[in-house]
């Protein structure tokens, strides 16, 4: 049985953030061995950890039976240089590949996102859900896997155990705030002698553009903390402990809702479209169901339908106006300021300029990629120290195709017809139809997610499929959680003052605004 505890008991009994330390590089991994084992034994002993990856759709069958031929195919289609590679022109370099869409001529902008929507979701991801435990391609039940994230929107990655659990997180001369460092030209994540990030999930430094946001984080909640503050100078205040409780506790949470906010009403109707945000909240989930009342991960979204992002990476990025790189650069290995964006490195250029990423009016935005069955060709190629294991494939579609497997996930069809959608043709499918397995009949659900985007969506969100996956888990996992604002305040609105200096709403660019990481807070 799986034992689960509410945000607040998990402050009070966990302490993770005092011996979890940043791995090294890429995207989506990159963790030394004894960083991995460290995570896999807090998972194996720590109650709050427990918690199990389950499923959905539990009485549809696998979109195929595993076999060699099986297995051949999926790294087929998953290879460098396969149907799924957008075949964008490396070799032009990454400012040029940043600044002209001909390079990309496969892999078109998505006009309704900017490019801070990929970073956002990624973080939330962190947020919710880590597997250390399944293997690619091996069947595995997902209610034996252990989720190492408390499966809401409670913050965890960034909290840790909170102050008096997880101390090296926070300023040793008060609690109520974050450790916050400057080595470079702006915040940068507190770090030890090795430059690995002292925070409670290394994923987190896994590239310049995620551990910018959580530096982001840090300043949010510590702005938090001096203007609660501020608003109870001249009353009666606790003294020592008890006032770092109770300030901690109160930033803690409008850190919280006005993040939870933002996923409701900004970043999921880009995700799904408006439309079935919408639907789920006005006619409830009708699929995602939690277990005896209690929130989970199911290997639907995790493995397949959430992965949807990896198809609005681009090539490469502007991490601000001195930094352009691919996401993984081989020839930047062991460089102490890499020409690409891994983590683990401190330098004046390594930081977040968020008006390439969120659309602040100064002309400087940039746009995600569509969503659609082309995937940036540098997620290809990724470097072994990007991998968890350290083990092949190092291409990101064929783990993704792999992980299929994994779970014994159903095919896309089969869920279209359980939701009572409609479902794509043979024909929009066609270049499956030559490895004779049936898979344009029967299709992995993440290649199925992202071609029902690409065919239904022009690619600007997810389907009916992808999009009711997604939908329902993110509401679901806000709706069960008992300290969220929909259950603790349902018709609370946000507080804290928007750019214009109106309240009641709250978007991305208010809250780097508000975490001082703003362009018109650095000068620019």
């Amino acid at each position: 049985m799986t034992t689960r505890y509410s945000r607040r008991q998990f402050l009070s009994r966990v302490g993770i953030g005092t011996a979890a330390v940043a791995g090294s590089t890429g995207l989506f991994g990159g963790y030394t061995a004894e960083a991995l084992q460290s995570l896999t034994e807090r998972a194996r002993h720590e109650a709050n950890r427990a918690d199990r990856f389950g499923r959905i759709f539990d009485r549809l069958t696998p979109f195929a039976e595993p076999s060699p031929r099986l297995m051949a195919a999926l790294l087929d289609i998953g290879k460098p240089g396969g149907i799924l590679d957008a075949g964008d022109n490396l070799a032009a370099g990454p400012v040029a590949l940043f600044e002209d869409a001909s390079l990309s001529p496969n892999n078109p902008d998505n006009p309704t996102h900017t490019a801070g929507t990929t970073f956002m979701g990624q973080f939330m991801d962190h947020d919710m859900t880590f597997d250390l435990t399944s293997r690619l391609g091996v069947p595995t039940v997902p209610e034996r896997s252990e989720n190492t994230r408390t499966p809401a929107f409670d913050l965890d990655s960034v909290y840790g155990g909170g102050p008096f659990r997880s101390p090296n997180l926070y300023e040793h001369g008060d609690r109520a705030k974050f450790r916050v460092e400057f080595g470079g030209e702006f915040e940068d994540l507190p770090r030890d002698a090795t430059m690995r990030a002292i925070i409670p999930d290394p994923r987190n430094d896994e590239q310049v553009l995620i551990s910018g946001f959580q530096a982001a984080f840090l300043k949010f909640h510590n702005n938090a903390v001096d203007l609660i503050r501020s608003q109870t100078r001249g009353r009666r205040t606790e003294r020592g402990s008890d006032e770092i409780r109770r300030t901690f506790g109160e930033a803690n949470e409008l850190t919280r809702w006005h993040y939870q906010w933002m996923i409701l009403h900004e970043f999921l109707p880009l995700f799904v479209g408006r439309e079935m945000v919408r639907d789920v909240l006005q006619r409830g989930r009708r699929f995602y169901e939690p277990r005896r009342g209690e929130a989970f991960i199911p290997v639907e979204f995790q493995g397949a339908a959430y992965r949807f992002g990896h198809s609005m990476v681009r090539p490469s990025y502007r991490a601000n106006e001195e930094l352009t790189g691919f996401i993984f650069d081989p020839r930047s290995e062991g460089m102490a300021d890499p020409d690409d964006l891994r983590g683990g490195a401190r330098a004046p250029r390594r930081y977040v300029g968020f008006e390439v990423f969120f659309d602040f009016g100064d002309g400087r935005v940039k746009r995600n990629k569509r969503i659609d069955a082309k995937i940036s060709t540098p997620l290809f190629r990724l470097p072994l120290g990007a991998i968890a294991t350290g083990d092949p494939p190092t291409s990101l579609p064929q783990r993704n195709l792999l992980r299929q497997v994994t779970w014994s996930l159903p095919s896309g069809q089969s869920i279209a017809r359980a939701i009572g959608a409609a479902a794509l043709d043979r024909d929009d499918l066609r270049e499956l139809e030559p490895y004779r397995l049936g898979l344009d009949r029967s299709t992995p659900l993440w290649y199925y997610v992202l071609k029902e985007a690409e065919v239904m969506e022009q690619g600007l969100h997810l389907g009916p499929v992808g999009g009711r996956i997604v939908a329902e888990v993110i509401i679901g996992l806000l709706q069960t959680d008992p300290d969220s604002f929909l259950n603790a305040q349902r018709h609370w609105r946000p507080v804290l003052p928007q750019r214009n200096g109106a309240t009641g709403d709250f978007r991305m660019v208010d809250f780097v605004t508000f975490a001082g990481v703003d362009p018109t807070s650095r000068g620019e």
